[in-house]
C-alpha cells in the first residue's frame, strides 16, 4: 500500500473513468484522492463512483480522500438568434437584461449583480478570454461596451469579471443543494469554487459544520488581494489556473502559483495545483515535454498535491495519465535538487510545545537515519504539523478517526493508517514498531520516531517525542 513518493495526486472522475475496473486502476497505479466535479453530472452518476471508491478502498485496506468541487456562481450570456455572431475590433456590442435572442449588436446578460459593479474601462472576458470587451458605458441594466478581441461567439458563453467584486455569493442554489447531498454521502473535502473574500470561506464552513474540510479555489484576482486571510479560515488551497489564467494576464500565473505555495506552506495547509498539468493527455498516450515540466515545477515548490481534471475525467488515457503523473513525481523526488528546493524554505515555527516537538522530530529523524516518523494524531493536526516540515523522512500517521485518515490522503508525505488509540506508552510504542514494520517503512534493527499527545485522544495537544528499535 506504500507509495514510494510524498507529493499526492488528486485524479477527477467522469464518464472515462466510472467502472470499478477503471477506478481500481487509478488507484493502483497512483490516485490518492478522487476528485468529483459537481459542474458536471447527476447525483446518481456521483453516488455511483462514489460507492465504487469506497469499494476500492475497502478491497485495498487503505484510505482513499474524496474530494466534491462545487460548480460556484456561473455568470454566462444568453442565446443568439442564429446560434452565434462574428464580433469584430472595434465595433459596439451590448449586454442587457432583455431575453430577446441577440445579434451582432446585442446579447442577453441575465445577471444584475454584474451591472452594479461595472463603470467605464472595465473589461468583460467571454468565452474563456477568447472575447474581450471595454466598457465604454454602464447603466442599471445595461453595459455599452466596445470589442478589443473579437471573434466567433456562440450561446451561453461564460463571462469573466476581472478586477472587479461582484456582490455574489461563492455558493448558488445548486451549490447548497449538491452540498447537502454530498455531505450526506461522506464527502471528506469540499472545494468551494470562485472565492472572492473570506467571508465565503466562513459560510461555506458554517454549513459544512465540521463534517469535511474546505478547500478554498484561488481562481479570482480578488482573492489573490486577501490570499493570507483566506490561507487562515480554509483548510486547504487549489491553485485554479485555468479561470486564473483568464482573468489574469498569463505571464502572472507562474509566480502567483509559488506565491500561493508559499503562503500556504507557512499556514501548513495543504495546497494542491490543479489545471491543464497534462493536458494533451485527454488525447495522447504521452505529455508533451512542456507538461512534464510544469508538474515536476510544482513537487520541486513543495506542493502536497498535483491534480489531473480532463485527463481522467473525459480523456482516451485516465490510467494512463495517473501512472505518468505518478512517475514523473517520482522522478523529481528522486532528484538530488529536490530536497535543496524543500529545505530553501522552512515554515516559520509557533511557540507552541507542539510545533517545538514536531520540527524536532524532522531532525531526530535526520540526525538518527530514522525508517520513518510515527504521529499519533486524532485530529489530524499533529500529522499536518510533521508534513508542514516537509522532513526527509515519511511520516507514518496512526489515525483514530477513519474521516481523519481519509483527509490526510491529500497531505504531503503522510501515510495514513486507521487504528485504534493507544492506551498508555508502552502501546503506543508497541503499535507503532508493529504498523511502521507492516506498512513496509521499518525492519527490525530500524530506529522510529514517534509523536503523540497526552493524555490520548487530546485532539492538537502534541506534547510528547519517543525514539524506539523496531523488533
Amino acid at each position: 500500500m506504500r507509495r514510494n513518493r510524498s507529493t499526492k495526486i488528486v485524479a477527477t472522475l467522469g464518464p472515462s473513468s466510472s467502472t470499478l475496473e477503471r477506478i481500481r486502476a487509478m488507484a493502483e497505479v497512483g490516485a490518492d484522492v478522487f476528485r468529483f466535479n459537481f459542474s458536471h453530472g447527476t447525483h446518481d452518476d456521483h453516488a455511483a463512483r462514489f460507492a465504487i471508491v469506497r469499494e476500492v478502498e475497502k478491497a485495498r485496506g487503505h484510505p482513499i480522500g474524496t474530494l466534491m468541487d462545487l460548480q460556484g456562481p456561473k455568470i454566462r450570456i444568453g442565446s443568439f438568434a442564429e446560434g452565434k455572431v462574428e464580433l469584430v475590433e472595434g465595433q459596439p456590442f451590448r449586454l442587457d437584461l432583455d431575453p430577446a435572442p441577440g445579434d451582432a449588436t446585442r446579447v442577453q446578460l441575465p445577471h444584475p449583480e454584474v451591472f452594479s459593479v461595472l463603470r467605464e474601462g472595465a473589461e468583460l472576458l467571454l468565452d474563456d478570454g477568447r472575447i474581450r470587451l471595454r466598457v465604454e458605458r454602464a447603466e442599471a441594466g445595461a453595459a455599452h461596451t466596445v470589442v478589443i478581441a473579437g471573434g466567433t461567439l456562440s450561446d451561453r458563453k461564460g463571462v469573466n469579471v476581472p478586477n472587479l467584486v461582484l456582490p455574489i455569493p461563492a455558493m448558488t442554489d445548486k451549490d447548497r443543494k449538491d452540498l447537502a447531498f454530498g455531505l450526506e454521502l461522506g464527502f471528506d473535502w469540499v472545494a468551494l469554487s470562485f472565492v472572492q473574500r473570506p467571508d465565503d470561506v466562513a459560510e461555506a464552513k458554517r454549513l459544512i459544520g465540521g463534517h469535511a474540510a474546505v478547500m478554498a479555489k484561488i481562481e479570482k484576482p480578488s482573492a489573490v488581494e486577501r490570499l493570507d486571510e483566506i490561507v487562515d479560515l480554509a483548510d486547504g488551497i487549489m491553485i485554479a489556473r485555468g479561470d486564473l489564467g483568464v482573468e489574469l494576464p498569463p505571464e502572472r500565473v507562474p509566480g502567483l502559483q509559488k506565491k500561493i505555495l508559499r503562503v500556504a506552506r507557512e499556514a501548513g495547509k495543504p495546497v494542491v495545483v490543479a489545471t491543464q498539468m497534462l493536458e494533451s493527455m485527454i488525447a495522447n498516450p504521452a505529455p508533451t515535454r512542456a507538461e512534464a515540466s510544469d508538474v515536476a515545477t510544482a513537487v520541486y515548490d513543495g506542493a502536497d498535491a498535483v491534480m489531473l481534471s480532463a485527463e481522467s475525467a473525459s480523456g482516451a488515457y485516465p490510467v494512463e495519465a495517473v501512472a505518468m503523473m505518478d512517475r514523473i513525481i517520482v522522478e523529481v523526488e528522486r532528484d538530488a535538487l529536490y530536497r535543496a528546493y524543500l529545505d530553501a524554505f522552512h515554515a516559520s515555527a509557533r511557540q507552541t510545545s507542539a510545533d517545538a516537538i514536531t520540527q524536532a522530530a524532522a531532525r531526530v529523524a535526520h540526525t538518527l537515519n530514522c525508517a520513518c516518523i510515527v504521529t499519533y494524531t486524532t485530529s489530524g493536526a499533529t500529522a499536518l504539523r510533521a508534513s508542514r516540515e516537509r522532513p526527509d523522512h515519511p511520516i507514518l500517521g496512526l489515525i483514530t478517526r477513519m474521516p481523519t485518515a481519509r483527509k490526510l490522503t491529500i497531505a504531503w508525505g503522510i501515510h495514513p493508517v486507521y487504528t485504534e488509540d493507544a492506551r498508555d506508552l508502552d502501546e503506543m510504542v508497541q503499535k507503532a514498531r508493529r504498523i511502521a514494520r507492516e506498512q513496509g517503512f521499518a525492519e527490525p534493527g530500524n530506529s522510529i520516531v514517534i509523536t503523540a499527545g497526552l493524555p490520548f485522544g487530546t485532539p492538537g495537544a502534541t506534547n510528547l517525542l519517543r525514539v524506539a528499535w523496531v523488533t
